[in-house]
């Protein structure tokens, strides 16, 4: 299969993680053949944490009359008669798969959360990340990553924001990215925008009151269960440049964290007096990007930034579990890197959980120092 130009702007662009467009429209003949004998199904790893994973989709209209489709990834309890939802909802596949000229035979992922279960709080109240995928992207780009929050007791809100993304609204509309649309200044300040709507609902969830515009119900056990003194926000490439936005503007968030992400507008020069983590791959380099080493010289609270050997800019996604499942060899290397995805994986989840323990529930010691659990994690100085 040939990559059609659209896919190949969003993969050497440096945007989101875009599996289903990048991955599967540059599969290797032999592939296309093992699709043609029957259905290829990708799986998702699953979340390693104590509980199982709940989720709810919600539909929002903010006073500007913005419409956004978010997610609420949460610890949940008696999820056996809950079904799991899937990575993508159905309209969304559909036309996002159809527009990249995809095999019809590869069927895309289930996740591990159950629709609707109730929510397990151990009588404490769950503290917050907000979550920002990149360009041109969805919400569930990271959900081995989201679910591994989850299943540690946080409470993740992921976002899609419209027109920067791939999304479907309850009445069926589904629309994708505006390739052609709005500059990139529009693009950021609606992202920060979108964190900041949800920031203003998250009373309203603690409240038990729904903001969804159909009136749908939330989980049982949400009500008394939202941690409004811890929020952190997470960010993957454009989303990376995202959190640091929003930390910037918005004091109600404790920390942030950038996956392989850049940096951009008034932070740059300002800097930020709260914790932020930079993990790198390809893309933000801070000695390659004069953006980002200048935000680094002016972050004035806790700052860290790692890296691994042997990554792409797709390391930090969803791609480095569904990719190998695919694809092998140096298709795959030229997707994802070089580097053992199974230990990619075990950092992508270790180290975002880590930095959120560390500075919205005070514990934990990884990012003290070089890991011996972790000898391919380095520190950048």
């Amino acid at each position: 299969m040939t990559i059609n130009p659209m896919t190949r702007r969003m993969l050497l662009g440096g945007g989101a993680a875009v599996l289903a467009g990048g991955l599967l429209a540059s599969t290797t003949p032999a592939v296309a053949a093992d699709a043609a004998a029957g259905a290829i199904r990708l799986t998702l790893p699953p979340p390693t944490g104590p509980y199982p994973v709940g989720t709810v989709a919600l539909h929002l209209v903010t006073p500007a009359r913005r419409e956004l489709m978010v997610s609420l990834w949460y610890p949940a309890c008696d999820v056996g008669r809950y079904p799991v939802a899937a990575w993508l909802p159905a309209g969304v596949a559909q036309s996002y798969l159809a527009a990249q000229d995809l095999p019809p035979q590869v069927v895309l992922p289930l996740t591990h959360g159950h629709i609707g279960a109730a929510v397990n709080r151990r009588g404490t109240g769950l503290p917050v990340v907000i979550y920002s995928p990149g360009n041109n992207s969805f919400r569930s780009a990271n959900t081995v990553l989201v679910e591994e929050l989850a299943s540690h007791g946080y409470l993740v809100v992921t976002i899609d924001h419209t027109g920067d993304a791939y999304v479907e609204f309850p009445d069926g509309r589904v629309l994708t990215p505006l390739t052609d649309g709005p500059d990139t200044q529009w693009i950021a300040a609606a992202r920060v925008g979108d964190v900041r709507h949800v920031l203003d609902i998250l009373g309203r969830l603690d409240a038990g009151s729904s903001p969804d515009a159909e009136h749908r119900r939330l989980p049982a056990g949400l009500r008394g269960g939202v941690d409004q003194r811890r929020i952190g926000i997470l960010g993957y490439s454009a989303g990376g440049a995202t959190a640091a936005a929003a930390v910037y503007v918005d004091a109600r968030i404790t920390a942030g964290l950038s996956l392989d992400g850049g940096v951009d507008g008034p932070v740059v020069a300002a800097g930020l007096d709260r914790p932020f983590l930079l993990m790198t791959a390809t893309k933000a380099i801070r000695t390659e990007v004069p953006e980002l080493a200048e935000f680094w010289a002016h972050l004035r609270g806790w700052r860290l930034n790692i890296r691994m050997d042997g990554l792409s800019h797709a390391s930090y996604s969803d791609d480095e579990a569904l990719v190998p499942q695919l694809v092998t060899g140096q298709a795959a290397a030229a997707l994802i890197g070089v580097a053992d995805p199974a230990r990619v994986l075990a950092v992508q989840r270790a180290y975002p959980l880590a930095f959120f323990d560390q500075h919205l529930r005070h514990r934990g010691h990884l990012l003290d120092g070089p890991s011996t659990r972790y000898p391919e994690v380095q520190i950048v100085p």
